[in-house]
């Protein structure tokens, strides 16, 4: 039961510091082409894991890790924060957030087709209630007016699904924060040379706040923030830890709205809420 507590606090942990990422990409997208805000991310977060497992001293991973790190990858590292952030050139934030509550269930699926998991019927209810809670307001409240922006952030929704999936299945061999700095280390080889051809022509015009939101994309949503997500899913069960995504709009709508002044109204406020009551009913069922 202890373990399952802790999985569940730092699986917290790490939604509170994703919370804060759709609104700093919506910030340094502004200023910075998704291309180039993808790679310099990925290159920057990948430096900085390369030298804690060399100060560390890590084993490299064995060679049957490396379909599921190559994945990893795909999804979180490339897939998830690339496609977003186009999606995101459309966007407001706080719509993209809203659509973001699909993710807990599709976390859940991957967690039965690649780890095993068998959660119990009433755990699917609760699920299904909470993304059918934030994907339906996301269908009547603007879904029409950019199809191909709210396509977008669902693909990388999958994709970040498949990797939060591989990512925690790992960490049960390998440790949380081993697992998303292999997965970075792995992408380095291609995210850098991007990194490289896509620099903007001139930095003078970059904003402050473009720089902050590089920053914070770079290190907490990229790195530090996997530390305790992976860690999280890894004790508690990937599809019940998972579910607390569902609290993560609730947490992104009040930053959007304190940072980037976007307006939060009344049914978004309503779609969150009636998320977080099933987070309550996943948990104990799953």
């Amino acid at each position: 039961m202890h373990k399952i507590n802790s999985g569940w606090l730092n699986g917290l942990a790490g939604v509170i510091i994703f919370s804060g990422s759709l609104p700093a990409t919506r910030v340094a997208v502004r200023d910075f082409s998704p291309l180039f805000l993808t790679s310099a991310r990925a290159t920057i977060a990948a430096l900085t894991a390369l030298a804690l497992l060399l100060l560390s001293r890590q084993a490299r991973p064995k060679r049957r890790h490396l379909p599921a790190l190559a994945l990893t990858a795909l999804g979180v590292v490339i897939g998830f924060p690339l496609l977003s952030a186009v999606a995101l050139q459309g966007l407001t934030s706080a719509h993209s957030i809203v659509l973001l509550g699909l993710l807990p269930l599709c976390t859940a699926i991957f967690a039965v087709l690649r780890g095993g998991e068998r959660p119990r019927p009433p755990f699917w209810l609760f699920a299904l209630t909470g993304a059918a809670c934030l994907g339906t307001y996301a269908a009547l409240s603007g879904i029409k007016a950019a199809p191909r922006d709210d396509l977008l952030m669902l693909a990388a929704i999958v994709l970040c699904a498949l990797g939060y999936a591989e990512g925690a299945r790992l960490s049960r061999e390998l440790g949380g924060w081993q697992v998303i700095s292999w997965a970075l280390a792995l992408a380095l080889p291609l995210m850098l040379p991007l990194t490289l051809l896509s620099l903007p022509p001139a930095f003078d015009e970059v904003s402050l706040a473009a720089w902050l939101g590089l920053a914070y994309v770079s290190l907490f949503s990229m790195l530090f923030g996997f530390v305790f997500w992976y860690r999280g899913l890894a004790q508690g069960g990937i599809a019940a830890v998972g579910q607390l995504q569902l609290l993560q709009p609730f947490m992104g709508l009040g930053l959007a709205a304190a940072l980037l002044h976007e307006q939060v109204s009344p049914a978004m406020l309503a779609a969150t809420l009636g998320a977080v009551v099933c987070v309550a009913g996943a948990k104990k069922f799953a």
